[in-house]
């Protein structure tokens, strides 16, 4: 698993065996563990002990050795104290902000965020006693601006689900931590490629059913952080994650621990033909928007902050105008020329479509899709890695020509 040493500036390796030696994890299934002097037990429920403080493990809710190997690697590739895994990646950031946020607080949130996120901050959270304010994602003045006496949280994803607005982390972190509140920073478009913590982010929230885990068969999560902020979600009295119970079936964890080494391989594979495929509809004069494109709004601070050898994502928008001809195109590109599959997610080996503002957006509202950009026909494509690159180039433009929109 590669890991960035910021002494160095360089990528290194971080390697952990199983207990036998085998050159994998071992998979540790038990729910429960013994304690072997029961004196421990009474300081492993007042978190004095625990298996990183001189104690043991106890329950698999708080701490499992599976699931602890894919949290070091995970802390590792962002360049964190710790990382911890979680179910899903809407429990993920649902946890993060509960333990930083309470009742009569305020989290200035950008609008172009994944529309579950835009449903917790916009709707759940409020009933809580959380409000939101959300803003242009591109826009750092509005999120000063929005900053209130009551604000705890910057929210934020580095390549805005499902418009393709790139946030400035490094503008965002500055303005979080002069007005004392901390950046979180939902990465799941854009694992290896950008690295949030090490340009100022506090907390780097991922959905693992992406791009991390990539095989398109597993729901999870994880949160990347200072090791004080991680403690603080797995306290037995008041840690989110520990009271919420988002648990991570550890045979998950040894499947995505076996995925990650190849994580960076796969973005530059995804990277490389996302580039071709948006290049080759930018000449065609398709309305493509790409990050990678000199023509999209904010490629010139992406290209500051990327690692360069990843590229610049597998995700790129074509803007059909109406749901009704976004809907034609993928009919064609799924069921006539083969070159994906009409479903929600990314990061998957094949490529998958979906019309967001019918589906993985439908959440937000029809007004609120408006001021955040995001047309009724916008068709965002997660580029795969299968088939040959020419001949999906062909079937796109083949689609686009049957629909007229080339």
């Amino acid at each position: 698993m590669q890991f960035y040493d910021p002494e160095q500036a360089i990528w290194r390796v971080k390697r952990e065996f199983g207990e036998h030696g085998g050159v994998t994890p071992s998979i540790e299934r038990s729910s429960t563990f013994t304690v072997l002097d029961p004196s421990t037990m009474p300081d492993i429920f007042k978190g004095i002990r625990g298996p990183e403080k001189g104690g043991c493990f106890l329950y698999s809710r708080h701490f499992n050795p599976t699931i602890d190997v894919l949290d070091r690697y995970l802390a590792a590739m962002e360049g964190t104290e710790l990382a911890v895994s979680t179910a899903s990646g809407m429990s993920a950031i649902a946890s993060a902000l509960l333990q930083i946020c309470h009742n009569g607080d305020h989290i200035v949130a950008s609008n172009t965020i994944y529309g579950g996120s835009h449903a917790l901050l916009g709707d759940l959270l409020p009933e809580m006693g959380v409000s939101a304010t959300f803003v242009e994602a591109a826009d750092n003045q509005a999120f000063e601006a929005a900053i209130t006496p009551k604000t705890k949280v910057i929210f934020t994803e580095v390549v805005g689900n499902p418009t393709l607005k790139v946030a400035d982390i490094r503008g965002l972190a500055k303005i979080a931590h002069d007005y004392d509140c901390l950046l979180v920073v939902d990465n799941t478009f854009t694992p290896m490629m950008i690295s949030p913590a090490i340009l100022g982010a506090d907390i780097v929230v991922y959905s693992m059913t992406k791009y991390i885990n990539g095989a398109g068969d597993v729901i999870a999560g994880a949160i990347c952080g200072k090791q004080e902020f991680i403690y603080d979600l797995m306290d037995l009295h008041r840690g989110r994650v520990m009271l919420l119970g988002p648990t991570m079936d550890p045979r998950v964890a040894f499947d995505i621990i076996q995925r990650l080494p190849h994580l960076g391989i796969r973005m530059r594979e995804h990277s490389r033909r996302a580039m071709a495929i948006a290049k080759r509809l930018q000449e065609l004069g398709a309305p493509v928007t790409y990050p990678g494109l000199s023509s999209h709004p904010q490629h010139h601070l992406i290209k500051e902050i990327i690692n360069e050898e990843y590229g610049y994502g597998g995700m790129l928008t074509i803007d059909c105008k109406t749901r009704e001809k976004a809907e034609d195109l993928m009919s064609i590109l799924q069921n006539e020329e083969r070159f994906g599959f009409i479903a929600v997610s990314l990061g998957y080996y094949d490529t998958l479509m979906s019309c967001s503002g019918s589906s993985t957006s439908s959440e937000i509202s029809p007004e609120e899709q408006n001021r955040m950009g995001l047309s009724p026909g916008l068709l965002r494509i997660a580029i795969g890695f299968t088939g040959n690159l020419q001949a999906r180039i062909e079937q796109i433009e083949r689609g686009l020509k049957k629909t007229g929109l080339v």
